[in-house]
């Protein structure tokens, strides 16, 4: 659950002042455009697809399920005017929604082709885990807060979601009795992946984390091997909320 941050200018250079929450948004949208959920003209799926282009994402696997999944369905409703703009949209507890086109760099990154079973770790409000379901064949995705792993089932089925199971619980132990795991992706912050994702992860699967202290990250990605976990690339910098359990932070500890 995060942003990427706003990318410095080189020095000498003029760029056009942005604010920080717009890094990443595409040009406005057409004035004939009118969405589905009736707020007449203003941004859509497409322009979230504009901006994860303009970001680096290149599979147009992903790119459809980000302009399929309706973004509007997974957030607060108090942010659905916020829905389609490349921009985290606040949660309770403090938590926000990771920036639409850093989901789709992440999930990019785990390559996936359509049969595997994936393990997520930050489920939110479920934006991420609908997107991974249209990729994969199974989503299993564990939620720190009780009342936000209710919100994301109940927008799941509503959103006609059959594929992902939502657990309230800690996100660091993973969720053993359903693995080995093809593919691991954690939306919060730690130095070092958590022990147990690891061993839940299958030999030759892939994991993407924000390594970092919380608030500064580099998003990287790993693959299992017969020797353990490697590092195979950073993905982007960015910024996340801590991850909190028995393998990340002690709850209740601020950073």
């Amino acid at each position: 659950m995060s942003r990427r941050p706003r990318p410095k200018p080189s020095p000498g250079s003029s760029p056009e002042p942005r604010s920080e929450s717009s890094w990443g948004a595409s040009p406005g949208p057409s004035p004939e455009r009118e969405d589905r959920h009736g707020w007449g003209q203003g941004p859509g799926p497409e322009d979230l697809v504009r901006a994860s282009r303009a970001a680096g994402v290149r599979d147009e696997r992903v790119l459809e399920a980000l302009r399929s999944v309706h973004r509007a369905d997974f957030v607060p409703r108090a942010e659905a005017v916020s829905a389609c703009l490349d921009i985290p949209v606040p949660l309770p507890h403090g938590q926000v929604t990771t920036q639409p086109s850093l989901v789709a760099l992440m999930v990019e990154a785990l390559g996936l082709t359509g049969g595997e079973r994936v393990l997520e770790v930050g489920t939110g409000y479920g934006f991420q885990a609908a997107v991974l379901a249209r990729l994969a064949g199974e989503v299993v995705s564990l939620e720190r807060w009780a009342d936000m792993a209710g919100q994301a089932r109940r927008r799941l089925s509503r959103a006609g979601v059959g594929n992902v199971s939502v657990t309230a619980s800690d996100g660091t132990l993973g969720s053993p009795e359903r693995a080995p795991y093809d593919a691991v992706v954690v939306s919060a912050a730690f130095p070092e992946v958590p022990e147990p994702l690891v061993g839940q992860l299958r030999v030759g699967g892939r994991l993407v984390q924000p390594i970092g202290p919380g608030g500064r990250e580099q998003v990287r990605l790993y693959e299992r091997t017969a020797r353990g976990l490697t590092p195979r690339r950073t993905i982007v910098p960015a910024r996340f909320v801590r991850l909190y359990g028995e393998y990340g932070y002690p709850p209740g500890t601020d950073p």
